[in-house]
């Protein structure tokens, strides 16, 4: 049984099969193998909680399976469904805990970087809590853009599906998110000099 690449982003076995709903076991496996890395770096972007990004990481390839029959590809390529059922579970993941968590980076950096020296970590500690402390003067909705663009690694044009808008609006829409962060780092380098 030979595999196949289709343009909507997911592998299968045959086209009637997504037509059917029919997920086989090889399918989720290549799906899993193929997104989960982008989903989990998504969700830690979100919660800065590796245990609750494990949880959810999980759940949504839970609804991956139980839902596949609804996914269509005439009406949004399989990564934008994908990303939309991550993003609607850290969105109750964050009404299930009835308060908002501050958005960090710790754990995509602590997943990336390698054992820094002390004089690192005291100089790479100075500078994320200039980046944490700028992050969250941004509100809600930029810093799920920044999610979606840096962690999940969607392009503009996925991004816009996800929260209906045209892809040149996201393109400005993260310029000007960069523009305030670069000057809120700015105004927090002066602070401290």
């Amino acid at each position: 049984m030979e595999v196949a690449r289709t343009n909507t982003g997911i592998y299968q076995n045959e086209q009637s099969d997504i037509q059917n709903g029919i997920l086989s076991t090889e399918m989720f496996a290549q799906i899993f193998d193929t997104y989960y890395k982008r989903v989990y770096k998504y969700i830690c972007y979100r919660i800065n909680n590796h245990y609750a990004a494990e949880d959810i990481c999980s759940h949504v390839f839970e609804v991956v399976i139980s839902k596949y029959y609804s996914f269509s590809p005439e009406k949004s390529n399989f990564e934008v469904w994908l990303f939309a059922i991550a993003r609607n579970s850290v969105t109750d993941y964050f009404r299930s805990q009835k308060h908002r968590a501050d958005f960090s980076l710790n754990s995509i950096l602590n997943m990336v970087l390698s054992k820094p020296s002390p004089e690192e970590i005291v100089i790479r500690d100075d500078n994320n809590r200039a980046l944490f402390t700028a992050l969250a003067k941004l509100s809600d909705k930029e810093r799920n853009i920044i999610a979606m663009k840096y962690a999940a690694g969607l392009k503009n044009s996925e991004i816009a599906d996800l929260l209906g808008v045209s892809g040149s609006n996201i393109g400005v829409v993260l310029y000007r998110i960069l523009k305030k962060l670069h000057k809120e780092l700015d105004l927090e380098e002066i602070n401290h000099v």
